[in-house]
């Protein structure tokens, strides 16, 4: 009995986070084209994703390679001038 009751729990917090975690990325799309913060919102929902899945947290990895290519990248051109 206290086997399912565990069970239970872990299955219904995961689908807690799993729902709060695609709402997220859901409204940060949604915040790409309309005003708000939609990058960081997105990253949010992964992040929380990626703490049950781990295709969100492989994801979460190239986003944040991609954020570090594009601040190299700023970073780079504007010591250049």
């Amino acid at each position: 009995m206290k086997h399912l009751v565990i069970s239970t729990v872990k299955q219904a917090r995961r689908l807690i986070l799993t729902v709060i975690g695609v709402t997220i990325i859901l409204l940060g799309v949604i915040m790409l084209v309309t005003p708000g913060p939609g990058i960081p919102a997105i990253a949010v929902g992964l992040a929380l994703l990626g703490t049950e899945f781990v295709w969100a947290r492989k994801l979460l990895k190239k986003f944040k390679d991609g954020a570090v290519n594009v601040k190299n990248s700023v970073f780079n051109n504007s010591n250049k001038k």
